[in-house]
Formats: C-alpha cells, sequence, structure tokens
C-alpha cells in the first residue's frame, strides 16, 4: 500500500475479525509489583536491585529476544511465545501463550510466575500480584523509560480533570488480564455483547485495591476509582457493545472517533499524533503529511482500554487481579461464560435490559461499593450469583468434551464463597490488615507474595 493512500473500511475491519483458522484458546497476563520485603515500595528501574536488572536477568537466564525502546530494555519475548515485560511505573508482566483451556494457562502462568518469583528473590524483591502496588507514592516512582509513556503522560495531563489520575493508573495498578477468540462474526458479537453486559457484575465481584498509599483509601477498588479519571472515552464501556446485534464495523466506527495518543516512527521513537479523530488522521494526515497506516491503526486500537479491548481477540481487563492464590478464578469465570454458547446467551439474556447509562453509574458506584451496587435497579450480588453458577456450567461442559481437567470448575470456588457472603477480596484484605498483618508492610508482603 502507497504511503499515502488512505486506509479503507476492509483494511479498518481487519484487525477487529478472526485470524484465518482461529480456535477458542485462553491466554492470561499477570501484573505483579516487584517490592520491597520489609517497606512493600516497589523497585525502581535502575540500579543493582532494579526492575532492570531484573529483566536483564531473566533475558541471560531464560533466553529469548529482547524489546527495546531506543535502545533500553523494556521486555523479554521467551522462546516459548510468551513474554516478560514492563509497565510504565515499574510493574512487571507476565504473558502466556495462548493454552487450549484455561486450566493449561493457568499451569504455565503458575509456573513462570513462581520461577520469576525466586529470580527477583535473589535481587531481594518480592513478587506480588494484585489489583494495585498498595505503598507506593506517585512522588517515589521513578517512570520507566519508554518514550511511548512520555507522551502518554503529556497527553493526559492536557485532558485536565478527565485525565487527572493516568499517572496513578500507569505507575500503581495491577490487573489480571484474559484473552479469548472468537470465531466468526456472529461469535464476535455474541461473546462481545455478553462480556460487554457482564463488566460490571465482574469487576464488582473481584474488586481488591483497599490499600492506597500504605492505609485504607476508603475504597475497595481504588483502582477502578483511579480508571474513571483516565479519559472516559477510551476506557470502561464500549458503548455499541450493548447492542444486540453489535459488529465489527460497529466498533471501527467508535474506534475512528476516538483520537490517536501516539505512534512509532522508523527510528523507534514514538511522536505525540496530531489532534483531532483517527478519521481526521486517515482525511488530514499525520504531521508530515503522510497517511496513517494499518500499523497506526493496530496501535489506535492497542491504545483504547474498555473493558473488553477487541482486536482479532477480546482481551477482558476491566477487573482488579485477585489474590496470588485465586489468579485462577477470573480466568475461570470468563472461558466458562465465553466459551459455552448456552451459557454466553444465557448470561446475556440476564443483563441485557441494562442501558448504557445504569452501566455508567454502576461504575461510579462500584469503587466504594463492591457487590451493594445496583445496575438500574438491580442489586449486582444475585447478578453474580446467576454469573458464577452459569460460568460453571459451562466449565463442566468442557470439562465432559475434554477441553478442560476435571478441577477447572472448582478454580470458580473462591468467587461462589464471595457472591455468597459478600466478603469481597478487598474486604478480607482489610480484614488481614487490621488484624493479623497488624499494619505492617512487611507482613503484608510475605502474606500475598509469590
Amino acid at each position: 500500500m502507497s504511503p499515502r493512500e488512505p486506509l479503507g473500511r476492509a483494511e479498518l475491519r481487519s484487525l477487529v475479525s478472526a485470524a484465518p483458522h482461529t480456535t477458542e484458546q485462553v491466554g492470561v497476563e499477570v501484573e505483579c509489583g516487584l517490592l520491597d520485603p520489609v517497606t512493600g515500595i516497589g523497585a525502581r528501574y535502575h540500579g543493582p536491585r532494579g526492575v532492570h536488572a531484573v529483566l536483564a536477568a531473566v533475558l541471560r537466564q531464560w533466553g529469548g529476544e529482547p524489546e527495546l525502546d531506543t535502545g533500553r530494555l523494556t521486555g523479554v519475548r521467551l522462546p516459548d511465545g510468551s513474554s516478560v515485560t514492563l509497565e510504565h511505573g515499574g510493574q512487571i508482566e507476565y504473558s502466556s501463550t495462548p493454552a487450549p483451556g484455561v486450566g493449561k494457562a493457568m499451569d504455565e502462568v503458575r509456573a513462570a510466575l513462581e520461577r520469576l518469583a525466586d529470580l527477583a528473590a535473589g535481587f531481594g524483591l518480592a513478587l506480588v500480584p494484585g489489583g494495585n502496588l498498595p505503598f507506593g507514592r506517585l512522588a517515589d516512582v521513578e517512570w520507566v523509560p519508554m518514550t511511548r509513556g512520555a507522551v502518554m503522560r503529556r497527553y493526559f495531563d492536557d485532558l485536565g480533570p478527565a485525565g487527572a489520575r493516568a499517572p496513578y493508573v500507569m505507575a500503581l495498578s495491577l490487573s489480571t488480564q484474559v484473552t479469548l477468540d472468537f470465531l466468526d462474526p456472529g461469535d464476535f458479537g455474541r461473546k462481545l455483547r455478553m462480556q460487554t453486559a457482564a463488566a460490571p457484575v465482574v469487576s464488582a465481584l473481584l474488586v481488591n485495591s483497599p490499600l492506597h498509599e500504605g492505609r485504607p483509601c476508603g475504597l475497595l477498588s481504588h483502582r477502578s476509582w483511579s480508571w474513571l479519571r483516565m479519559d472516559p472515552r477510551r476506557h470502561g464501556l464500549l458503548p455499541p457493545a450493548l447492542r444486540p446485534g453489535v459488529s465489527a464495523d460497529d466498533i471501527v466506527d467508535w474506534a475512528l472517533g476516538i483520537p490517536l495518543i501516539h505512534y512509532r516512527t522508523a527510528d523507534g521513537h514514538y511522536h505525540r499524533a496530531p489532534g483531532g479523530t483517527f478519521a481526521d488522521l486517515i482525511r488530514d494526515g499525520l504531521d508530515d503529511g503522510s497517511a496513517p497506516t494499518l500499523d497506526h491503526w493496530a496501535g489506535h486500537l492497542s491504545q483504547l482500554w474498555t473493558d473488553t479491548r477487541v482486536r482479532r481477540t477480546l482481551e477482558l481487563r476491566g477487573a482488579d487481579g485477585p489474590p496470588r492464590p485465586h489468579l485462577a478464578a477470573l480466568p475461570a469465570l470468563w472461558t466458562g461464560l465465553s466459551y459455552h454458547p448456552e451459557s454466553c446467551l444465557a448470561a446475556w439474556e440476564l443483563l441485557r435490559h441494562h442501558t448504557a447509562g445504569e452501566h455508567r453509574a454502576a461504575r461510579a458506584r462500584l469503587p466504594a461499593h463492591g457487590l451493594d451496587t445496583r445496575l438500574g435497579d438491580t442489586p449486582l450480588r444475585p447478578l453474580a450469583v446467576e454469573l458464577l453458577r452459569l460460568a460453571r456450567a459451562g466449565l463442566h461442559a468442557r470439562v465432559a468434551a475434554g477441553l478442560e481437567p476435571p478441577h477447572v470448575p472448582a478454580l470458580l470456588d473462591p468467587l461462589d464463597e464471595i457472591a455468597a457472603t459478600g466478603r469481597t477480596f478487598a474486604a478480607q484484605c482489610l480484614d488481614r490488615w487490621h488484624g493479623d498483618l497488624r499494619a505492617d508492610p512487611a507482613r503484608y508482603v510475605a502474606a500475598h507474595r509469590v
């Protein structure tokens, strides 16, 4: 394609369509803090105990290919196709290879995190997953030297109050994310609409970031509260996805109406995109007059952080990360709901009548109220009970079909207990913080590390 040939509808649609020969697989990404085991403060990028040193040791000991940003190490692509990468504040993320089921995916994740924890321990650091870094302060963060990070921070700063919490999200948030597949346009619509409708219920069920800067912050999910203040156009609800007949074209039209934040040039540097929407860029060109390419469009789709991020896959990213013993609960929930057609349809029927306005109102209340939030007039807790029942039925069907090992439905047990008692991971964390952990960061890290 000529550099000046504008992107056409077919090219735009191609990156939100299933790749040829796609099968239903499960990918899992777990973000963790590399924390000082005494203070709970996250490691800085530089220095002999910094995240760069840990990442360099991964590359040296595990092999693979380095991911560089203008010559600086920011990730490692491992020989098996998985990866270990850095987030902007020094959080470290393990991304599994796609697996045929949640059981196999979580076997890989557990083994990799244990290996990574052992390596980090050699630097005097603890590997801790969850919903956020509970003891760090933004003022103390040493930003990972990624050029796109600096561009993003300027972009959010220019948004004023609408982007005010972006630095906190970039530097201090954690999550566990699940990547699932769709097989054809009909399957795309069925899964995406269900996932969008269920997202606030799942996020309320998983609240797990009640500590901020070393003390209870009055919220059950500081992470969710901060995300609400990070460019709402590209976070949270994906509005067209609540339509019963949502299609790839609906997602393309929505994404065209949002600005591109940054793009990368051949020299490896990231640059702030011109103002206006992506549709404006197609019409008017980039700063040098060239038309945006398919790579720019792919980058734009990666800069949209809705509860389900749509590319060639469906990435579920709205919920806080669970604590270490229960990391598998979230991928098990989404796999059971998404990969069993009957459960997927029943979950959509349960939730389809709720409006976009009701979703936004629930999102605003959820950080403080968790499962006591309402979606319209409906309490979230009984909705969570029903979604868990449907997910368990889906997982049992996958076990019967030989797609999962027999233990996988039991991965939902911690979430069933939360739905039955109302004691979320956040509530459990606060109880322990005031109880056996004695408000001590060292005890917290020891209890939550891998």
